[in-house]
């Protein structure tokens, strides 16, 4: 196994709320192995929020509540990851963490492996006294879980042409880790929010997790769909921090943790074809994520067991062809895990015509099971709709350096970029080539700057991304050119997203390099 991070689980990042089921099917006795998984959700609250005050919803019945969270826990899901490699490690499993695979290996279209990056190399292109060249690993079997717009997934759908038949869709979900007194908010309680600070254009919510000892797990998701080419949703959550709800959890306490992370909302019609000769895809890679109730982690894990019992029977039989391996997908269709997606899987899309009409369309897809509304609904990737400043914004055009919800950090309740960034642990190598690639920054000085004001400033959630001046202003240019603060990205893959002009390339860094979500 493969592991970009310092340590297995120092690039996990979610809620986390972990409904059990893929961890009992699994480790049927993980409570006796140990597992980090003992905050048992004790009680459910949802509140609309305004600006300045909260109605809270009366209870929802189980089969309609898709929030409720009855015999699920609250967990570390990185202290939990790293649990599950512990186990792994003691059944054999070598897991060599600190290598990032960077390329596809192919024998015709036939996946072979993977190839892991170089390491001493300089920012320039030159070999260090350290250098290291990247390795092959072959396999009969190669399973990608490389995440979100994972770099080797992305390659391998492009190149084999697997698109499902709706366009993937994603969200961003930012995260702190706060530290209260412990009376503030009782050990289990889960916390979902919808209304403000967003327009009924934009999706999402925040949510609040309380574990014991006073601490609180705070983020907000932010659907990357949204219109304004201004909006900046890490801005989003320093508001939704200010709301009187939320605030008056967090005053007196202290942050000590920062992350974010793109979540695959896409739904059942966006998730790629998944096995290929040689190769399947599983996990957030695949995009195996209920969006209706925030979870995928129980999904991850079940595509796993699938995609295991798959390989192992198709090397027992020697075939490793598509055709073999086109079992997984059976799996999947048979299995819990198609059973919990297909009834929701027009839910971010839904949301699309507005809350109203995307809620009206949740409850009635949970009455029915699914049955109703019947077919797909249409949709677009999420740059698509991101509208170009002059037709947004129809009454005057704004000044692009400033974001559309901005707000003025306090340092206590709410922070700038940089300070969160600080909080995530993120660490890499300078002097290394530049693992954000923009295929034209000429495009970003010019026509993105008048077209959409470079929304990279803004949707970015750790000012990797900066317009700073030139030193020469030019008939052809703004007086602005981009620079790329690589060392602050938290490997959130928004950028490779969300880029009007799809010409961002997010690729993993020397092996090592990246956030370290130690408690999170």
């Amino acid at each position: 196994m493969l592991e970009k991070s310092r340590q297995s689980g120092s690039h996990i990042l979610s809620g986390a709320v972990l409904d059990p089921s893929g961890l009992d099917e699994l480790l049927p006795d993980w409570k006796a192995r140990g597992a980090p998984v003992d905050t048992p959700v004790r009680g459910d609250r949802i509140y609309y929020l305004t600006e300045g005050s909260q109605l809270r919803f009366p209870p929802i019945p189980a089969p309609l509540d898709p929030f409720q969270n009855h015999g699920a826990y609250i967990i570390s899901l990185n202290r939990f990851t790293r649990w599950l490699s512990e186990q792994a490690e003691a059944e054999g499993v070598d897991i060599f963490t600190g290598f990032a695979g960077t390329e596809v290996l192919y024998d015709g279209e036939r996946v072979v492996g993977v190839r892991t990056g170089d390491r001493g190399i300089d920012k320039h292109g030159d070999r260090k006294g350290t250098f290291e060249p990247g390795v092959d690993i072959k396999a009969s079997v190669t399973i990608l879980a490389d995440g979100v717009r994972g770099n080797l997934t992305k390659t391998l759908v492009q190149k084999l042409r697997l698109e499902g038949p709706a366009p993937p869709t994603y969200a961003i979900g930012i995260k702190e880790l706060w530290e209260v007194p412990s009376d503030r908010l009782d050990a289990g309680t889960v916390i979902h929010t919808m209304g403000y600070p967003l327009r009924s254009e934009e999706f999402g919510g925040g949510f609040i997790y309380a574990l014991p000892e006073g601490k609180l797990a705070v983020g907000f998701v932010v659907g990357l769909d949204y219109r304004d080419p201004l909006f900046d949703p890490h801005m989003a959550f320093q508001r939704f921090k200010q709301h009187p709800l939320v605030s008056e959890l967090l005053t007196g306490g202290e942050m000590v943790r920062y992350g974010a992370k793109a979540l695959p909302e896409g739904g059942w019609y966006a998730i790629p074809r998944c096995h290929v000769d040689g190769a399947l895809i599983v996990g957030d890679a695949a995009g195996f994520l209920n969006s209706m109730r925030l979870k995928g982690i129980h999904l991850a894990m079940k595509s796993g067991i699938c995609a295991a019992d798959t390989t192992f029977q198709a090397i027992r039989t020697g075939d490793v062809s598509a055709a073999a391996l086109a079992t997984y997908q059976e799996l999947i269709n048979t299995g819990s895990v198609r059973r919990e997606l297909y009834p929701v899987r027009n839910v971010h899309q839904s949301f699309g015509g507005g809350m109203l009409a995307g809620l009206a369309f949740s409850g009635l897809s949970l009455l029915t099971g699914g049955a109703l509304p019947s077919g797909r609904l249409s949709s677009e990737p999420g740059h698509e709709r991101l509208t170009r400043l002059a037709r947004y914004y129809r009454t005057g055009h704004p000044d692009p350096d400033v974001s559309s919800n901005a707000v003025k950090a306090d340092r206590t309740v709410t922070f700038d970029k940089l300070t969160n960034v600080h909080y995530s642990g993120t660490r890499h190598d300078e002097d290394q080539p530049a693992h954000l690639l923009v295929q034209d920054t000429d495009i970003c000085r010019t026509r993105c700057r008048e077209e959409y004001g470079n929304p990279c400033v803004r949707f970015c959630p750790a000012n990797v991304y900066e317009m700073v001046p030139e030193e020469t202003d030019t008939d052809a240019g703004t007086g602005r050119r981009l620079q790329i603060n690589a060392s602050n990205c938290v490997h959130c893959k928004t950028c490779d997203i969300m880029d009007p002009y799809q010409i961002i390339d997010w690729v993993p860094p020397e092996g090592g390099g990246g956030p370290e979500y130690e408690g999170m």
